[in-house]
């Protein structure tokens, strides 16, 4: 960027009109001699010394200039940025249980909505390291905090549903899990967003207790409980008629979803269908926000030095000429 430090000097531009004017007037006062007949001078035509007159002024209309702009100080300006960011660690804990079938989240069942959900979230931050855990009856890490999103979001594509072997839902395991990615990071925060639908049944440590840990090491755990009140339709492969829809009571243990919040010093939400579902993460996402300081530094060249150079070159230009080649006899 360019810029005049005190752009009020570039008023005395306004006298060079007036300069001009008094040196075309000053020209015809000159003393003049008559001669009885020019025809023998008109001819000789002028010589590249005369020619080169015209000179003078010139040069003291750029030292006047260049000085006037000196005066004005011009600057070139640059501008940089120091951007400081506190990112947040996040593990999504997703529940794969059976029970995740269940289509009550219209047009896909659960589990196909949490893993939309949970994708478009993704793509919504920035600078935060994100993993994920899942669990049924055990629990796996899917992917360690990382930064690339790109892997993240392949790796959450392959997560399925847990087969009949570790069928289950164990919460507390799914809990440890993700403290066991988030213990060791030193970000200003550490989230667990854990998904589930159903009632601890599985695992070796039950759910208050992973909270309690989760606690320890200064981890908020928001918990959401996933499937609409009353039951919900659930798919069931029959080998004589094929796939059927069964209605399946839906039990979700609000009350210890809501006590592991808590105790992290988070919130608990229940999402009944995917739009719902969508509104939770981001509220979540307003919650936990990246802190992003920019600091603008100005940076100022000072220009003037140039325009004093050309000035104080044009007018040792017009002295040495005017004493010498240009050199007129009064």
């Amino acid at each position: 960027m360019f810029e005049f430090r005190d752009p009020w000097y570039l008023l005395l531009f306004l006298l060079i009109p007036l300069i001009i004017l008094w040196y075309f007037k000053s020209t015809r006062r000159q003393a003049q001699l008559k001669y009885s007949d020019l025809k023998l001078v008109k001819r000789l035509g002028k010589s590249l010394r005369q020619r080169l007159q015209v000179l003078l002024p010139l040069l003291r209309l750029l030292t006047l200039s260049a000085f006037i702009l000196a005066l004005a100080r011009p600057q070139s300006s640059s501008k940089e940025e120091e951007i400081i960011t506190e990112g947040v660690d996040i593990v999504l804990a997703m529940d794969v249980s059976t029970s995740m079938l269940a289509e009550d989240f219209k047009p896909n069942n659960r589990f196909e909505a949490a893993k939309t959900v949970a994708r478009e979230f993704i793509k919504s931050r920035t600078n935060d390291r994100i993993g994920m855990v899942v669990f049924a009856g055990e629990s796996f890490t899917q992917c360690p905090l990382t930064l690339d999103y790109g892997v993240l979001l392949t790796l959450l594509e392959q997560v399925e549903i847990a087969d009949k072997n570790w069928d289950g839902t164990a919460i507390g395991m799914g809990i440890v899990n993700a403290v066991n990615r988030l213990r060791d990071s030193k970000a200003k925060s550490k989230v667990v967003i854990l998904l589930t639908d159903g009632v601890n049944n599985r695992g070796q440590v039950d759910p208050i207790t992973a909270a309690q840990i989760a606690k320890a090491f200064d981890i908020k755990i928001y918990t959401i409980g996933a499937g609409k009140h009353g039951t919900a339709m659930y798919p069931v492969e029959d080998p004589f008629f094929g796939k059927r829809y069964v209605p399946m009571q839906v039990e979700i243990d609000e009350e210890t979803l809501t006590k592991i919040a808590n105790l992290t010093n988070a919130r608990y939400f229940r999402a009944t269908d995917t739009e719902r579902l969508k509104e939770v993460y981001d509220e979540i996402s307003q919650l936990e926000k990246t802190k992003i300081e920019v600091k603008e530094f100005t940076r100022y060249e000072e220009l003037f030095v140039y325009f004093l150079a050309f000035g104080l070159l044009t007018l040792v230009a017009e002295i040495g000429l005017t004493h010498t080649y240009l050199r007129k006899i009064p």
